[in-house]
């Protein structure tokens, strides 16, 4: 029996919805070594028969893995090939979701994979199934003001629904209540106690206002980090995520797999995002204010 292929460990993004993580991995996944992955959600479970059932009632949580399949195995992503993907889904059922992450890298080498699901940070238990399975992958954790980021889930969740409410998970229910600071606020604090365990050069911050305003600059750091190479034709090749497989709505059984405002849009737009505060009423809770647990971890992200 040969030795078994070793592949490039992947580059997992994490952060809250509605943190420009679809636009950030897109342009990411622009650069020649990398291959950035649609919402794959392959760290909700340990076994896939186990995420098939978990899809049955969130069905668009399975359509990024579903593209990423027919893309990558019949080169198209029309409904016929994510019938294929559904397929080869059925009969891989006693696969791990390791098994299946480990195909997708395969099938994608020798380029890199970098892959951002928000669903992974909103429980530790993710996160440490994240780690059994690449405790030495590389960690970019992408963050974006809590205001902002708040308001970005209301306008989500009004036109598609509870789309990321787990009907069986009491801790994803805040989305379903309109609960957006304590998403948050639970994502971001999971996020850092999980860095926090890693050696320093494992993992990366990096502000998501910061990349939209001096994407050059943010992506360069980002590329000598991962130790890529950089050119002016690379950088080029990263302003347009709109040119990603994945950066579109796509066949009718399989439409989304991304952020949906992106994918009807997906084009980058340099500019300055708003500069929200953090004092000032909330239009969306009770609570006429940010808690202060909000406030503090704001300030240490770097936020006013």
């Amino acid at each position: 029996m040969g030795a078994k292929k070793l592949f490039a460990d992947p580059v997992l993004l994490l952060c809250p919805l509605r943190s420009f993580s679809s636009v950030v991995c897109a342009m990411l996944g622009r650069h020649p070594e990398l291959y950035g992955m649609p919402e794959l959600n392959l760290f909700l479970d340990d076994r896939l028969d186990e995420l098939i059932i978990r899809h049955r009632r969130r069905p668009f949580r399975a359509h990024g893995v579903l593209r990423a399949l027919a893309h990558l195995h019949d080169g198209e992503q029309t409904e016929a090939a994510v019938e294929r993907a559904k397929e080869w889904i059925w009969l891989h059922r006693t696969y791990s979701t390791k098994e299946v992450f480990d195909h997708l890298i395969e099938l994608v080498h020798p380029h890199r994979v970098l892959e951002k699901s928000p669903s992974t940070s909103l429980l530790p238990g993710r996160l440490e199934r994240l780690f059994r399975m690449y405790p030495n992958a590389a960690i970019l954790h992408l963050t974006r003001h809590p205001r902002s980021t708040c308001r970005s889930m209301l306008r989500l969740v009004p036109r598609v629904g509870s789309t990321y409410e787990d009907g069986d998970e009491p801790a994803d229910l805040a989305v379903h209540g309109l609960e957006p600071e304590a998403i948050w606020l639970r994502s971001h604090r999971n996020i850092l106690d999980f860095c926090g365990r890693l050696p320093q050069h494992q993992w990366m911050r990096i502000k998501g206002e910061e990349l939209l305003s001096n994407p050059d600059t943010v992506l360069t750091q980002v590329c000598w980090w991962l130790g890529l190479k950089m050119d002016g034709a690379i950088l080029h090749s990263m302003r347009h995520p709109e040119h990603s497989p994945y950066a579109c709505l796509g066949p009718r059984n399989a439409a989304f797999g991304n952020d949906p405002g992106f994918l009807t849009n997906p084009a980058f737009r340099q500019g300055c995002p708003e500069k929200p505060g953090l004092d000032g009423e909330l239009e969306w809770a009770a609570r006429t204010y940010f808690s202060q647990d909000t406030r503090d971890l704001a300030h240490r992200l770097g936020y006013d």
